[in-house]
């Protein structure tokens, strides 16, 4: 469903009414080595695509952009809930994840979809996660997968929790200036489990916003 571009100025306060299993840091991993964050930004500026990285979204599915260059390939390996309410926040914590990486290749934290898709500790995470990525230099190349995805509504179907696994292991940092990728052999960091608490807009039409991000690193469960 198509949907008109919000401001965020209406965002709701983060404070989702759900109760989370506990978790690890709210930070993901942030050194050159990285994997979880970025799109490729060398001398010469990648072209755009929707394809594969929006592959389960429309180039702009709220008036604003989430494609990324062809060398990020995002994969979301999961099926839709059928509540439908579930299946949009599904669909914006995906563009919730790309607009992260986004911000990373447009090299700012104040790109439309970061702050269309994320309001209270989920717009405090977003930026963090890009201005630690700009600030060192870094970018990221290669497939990363998004799977086990589950989701979980408060009673009054304002909140929704959006939980899935990350494998990372194919996912390189790269350094913008002399566009060094950064590999490394695959181990269990490669693997994290998100929870991402996601909203609804108020006066939205669909709109879903995450508001607090839980991250457990090196989740057995994932590997």
């Amino acid at each position: 469903m198509k949907r008109r571009p919000l401001p965020v100025a209406a965002a709701l306060a983060a404070t989702a009414a759900l109760l989370l299993t506990a978790c690890g840091s709210g930070d993901d991993k942030s050194s050159g080595n990285d994997k979880t964050a970025g799109a490729d930004q060398g001398s010469e500026t990648p072209k755009e695509s929707a394809e594969p990285s929006a592959a389960q979204a429309e180039n702009k599915p709220d008036g604003v952009g989430v494609s990324l260059p062809k060398d990020m390939n995002l994969v979301f390996d999961w099926d839709k809930p059928k509540d439908k309410n579930e299946a949009a926040a599904m669909d914006d914590a995906a563009n919730f994840v790309r607009a992260i990486y986004r911000g990373v290749y447009k090299r700012t934290s104040n790109d439309a979809a970061v702050t269309t898709y994320s309001t209270g500790d989920g717009l405090h995470y977003a930026k963090t996660q890009i201005d630690s990525r700009v600030d060192g230099g870094w970018t990221a190349t290669g497939t990363r997968g998004h799977y086990q995805a589950t989701t979980r509504s408060t009673p009054n179907g304002k909140s929704v929790e959006v939980a899935f696994c990350v494998d990372s292991s194919k996912f390189y940092g790269k350094e913008v200036k002399t566009e060094k990728i950064l590999r490394s052999k695959p181990s269990i960091a490669d693997f994290d489990y998100f929870k991402v608490v996601m909203v609804k807009f108020p006066t939205g039409d669909g709109l879903w916003q995450a508001s607090k991000v839980f991250v457990e690193a090196k989740a057995e469960k994932c590997w």
